[in-house]
């Protein structure tokens, strides 16, 4: 029970591996996966914790060896999280930049089908900013996931809206 059934370090590879695997995962999934959660969604993330499971700890059952990966799983969070509050161009790398998805007045349907943002999704976000899409100045779909709308009635005669560093469409 106590006395783990590995080298000590293997559970650290083991765990290391396993995070930063499916952190590649996760980022090629895209952002809508992480930040709208649907049923189905969070059954995919149950099963994917069950099928990660043995291969973070082996044959080891021990509590040593359970508490040598959660240790290391939270210091990986915690050097990414470091990692992305001091270099800008680690948390582009990590979260993603913000990408255009419309603007004055017209979606972007390419890059609505390669960000996988459904119609549904941005006639929400649309209905949320109470914004007709004849009305839209900017719509971009943040690092997070989120659809943020600008409206051109709310902006001045001429002022462009401000949504930061952007990727074109």
């Amino acid at each position: 029970m106590w006395i783990p059934a590995q080298p000590w370090w293997e559970p650290i590879v083991r765990a290391a591996s396993v995070y930063l695997s499916l952190m590649v995962l996760m980022r090629l999934a895209g952002k809508r996966t992480l930040s709208q959660l649907t049923p189905f969604d969070l059954l995919v993330m149950l099963l994917l914790s069950e099928a990660v499971s043995p291969s973070i700890g082996g044959n080891d059952q021990s509590i040593v060896g359970g508490v040598i990966r959660a240790a290391t799983l939270i210091g990986l969070n915690l050097a990414v999280g470091y990692a992305t509050a001091r270099s800008r161009s680690v948390e582009r790398f990590i979260q993603g930049a913000p990408v255009v998805i419309g603007r004055d007045g017209a979606l972007f349907e390419k890059v609505l089908r390669r960000q996988r943002i459904g119609r549904d999704d941005i006639e929400k976000a649309l209905r949320e900013a109470q914004c007709e899409l004849p009305d839209l100045a900017l719509a971009v779909l943040e690092p997070d996931g989120q659809i943020t709308i600008w409206k051109a009635s709310e902006l001045k005669q001429g002022e462009a809206p401000s949504a930061g560093p952007v990727a074109p469409p």
